[in-house]
């Protein structure tokens, strides 16, 4: 029988300049205003998807060399607070979830708790937090750059301790009877006190308990110390792999030892695989779109390096591209390795590799059907895809990768989502009690 998975939308531009230097972006949408955004959520919550997650980097860089790189077609900047978009997604939606970016160095604890328990509050539970471990911007908040693993430290005392003020009210401390007028019990509520490496703060925290639970918790990161994190901690793990059923086994075999580790079981952590599929109408489209990016041109490669300049916070532009990158010297220990190695793509490691065959296997595309890592397919082709991920490895499910623009979405689920439904394998309805109750629901 056919396995429903799970769906989610990644906001991967964050709440930037959607639709910016494409065609689309004549369409006059306004990405200051929330208009744009509210109206692919809906899309979104009509086509079945379980949450849209916003990405978010709270730097465009220090040097002038990055700032170029990253604020003229926009690649990393400017960005608004997604936080701030949140609600206004929540407003033109009632089930989808929403998970905006939180960087531990930006949110002391006490005031993320309070802010983070309103939002679940306001959105019926709807509310995530995808907890990132980005460094590049401590010169904002006056703090140290921290090394890699050092950073995740921070983050997991960051984490216990909203736990710790989200639960400084007992479970029975709210009363709110309207008989007694009495609305809380306050000998049951916990002047807890938190005096960390990182952090240091007293509550108890002056929100309401949270019904259905804590927030979910989401997270991306491939390293050793971003799997660990994420089998202790997270609901949703964001990963990156090849979509064939013997990667999708092994990397979901390193996140469940990672789980059960912590006393967690598979059951407790649902990991979606980023995805970016190109829908063609025929096989003979695909096969057509694909031809067309075999041979890319010097400003093709010049635009995948900008790209992923922004993503590794290093200028690829500036090193040679016939002769192999070092990334010991390129990269600094604050660049995530799990984004050096999606630029690596299928290579094992840069030795040997001139970084013009690297930059060209970014902007080559495959078809689906090859078994290579391609996109390209039609739309019964990438569901062939999708539900043999399910049915032959146990795969939770999929993050679709893009703008939240309704020409994005559109161009992407038009004809994918009737396909995926027809099969049993997207949700045709939504369980009571929010993001928590529909990502259990099966």
């Amino acid at each position: 029988m056919t396995r429903p998975q799970h769906f989610g939308w990644f906001l991967s531009r964050g709440f930037g300049p959607h639709g910016w230097a494409r065609p689309y972006q004549e369409w006059n949408y306004a990405w200051q205003r929330p208009d744009i955004y509210q109206q692919s959520a809906r899309d979104l919550e009509q086509a079945g998807f379980d949450f849209v997650l916003i990405e978010d980097a709270l730097s465009v860089g220090i040097t002038p060399a990055t700032l170029d790189l990253r604020v003229r077609k926009a690649y990393g900047g400017p960005k608004h607070d997604p936080w701030t978009l949140a609600p206004y997604l929540f407003a033109a939606t009632s089930h989808l979830g929403v998970i905006p970016t939180a960087n531990p160095a930006a949110y002391p604890p006490y005031l993320a708790a309070r802010q983070f328990a309103s939002l679940a509050h306001l959105s019926g539970n709807r509310l995530g937090l995808n907890v990132v471990t980005d460094v590049g911007s401590a010169h904002h908040f006056g703090t140290d750059r921290l090394p890699h693993d050092q950073a995740y430290d921070r983050a997991q005392e960051w984490l216990d301790a909203l736990r710790l003020l989200w639960h400084s009210w007992d479970d029975d401390a709210l009363i709110a009877d309207p008989i007694s007028q009495v609305y809380a019990d306050g000998s049951k509520i916990r002047a807890v006190q938190h005096r960390g490496h990182y952090f240091s703060f007293d509550g108890p925290l002056n929100a309401e308990p949270l019904p259905a639970g804590d927030p979910i918790v989401a997270s991306p990161g491939g390293s050793p110390r971003g799997i660990d994190f994420a089998g202790r901690n997270s609901e949703i793990q964001l990963a990156l792999s090849n979509l064939d059923v013997e990667s999708i086994r092994a990397y979901r075999t390193r996140v469940h030892e990672a789980a059960a580790a912590q006393g967690r079981t598979p059951e407790d952590i649902s990991i979606l695989f980023v995805f970016k599929p190109i829908v063609a109408a025929s096989v003979e489209e695909a096969d057509r779109i694909v031809r067309a990016s075999l041979s890319p041109s010097e400003a093709a490669l010049r635009e995948v390096a900008e790209a992923w300049s922004s993503d590794l916070e290093t200028d690829l532009t500036a090193f040679d591209l016939d002769s192999p990158l070092d990334p010991a010297a390129a990269f600094g220990d604050h660049v995530s390795k799990g984004t050096i190695r999606g630029l690596l793509g299928h290579h094992d490691s840069f030795d040997g590799v001139p970084l013009r065959e690297i930059l060209a296997g970014k902007a080559r595309l495959g078809r689906i059907t090859d078994g290579r890592g391609g996109t390209v397919g039609t739309a019964e082709e990438i569901a062939d895809v999708i539900q043999a991920l399910g049915d032959d490895a146990d795969n939770d499910g999929l993050i679709f990768s893009g703008d939240l623009h309704p020409v994005t979405i559109h161009r992407t689920l038009d004809e994918l989502v009737p396909v995926l439904r027809r099969r049993g394998i997207l949700r045709d309805g939504y369980a009571d009690g929010g993001l928590r109750a529909n990502l259990t629901s099966f």
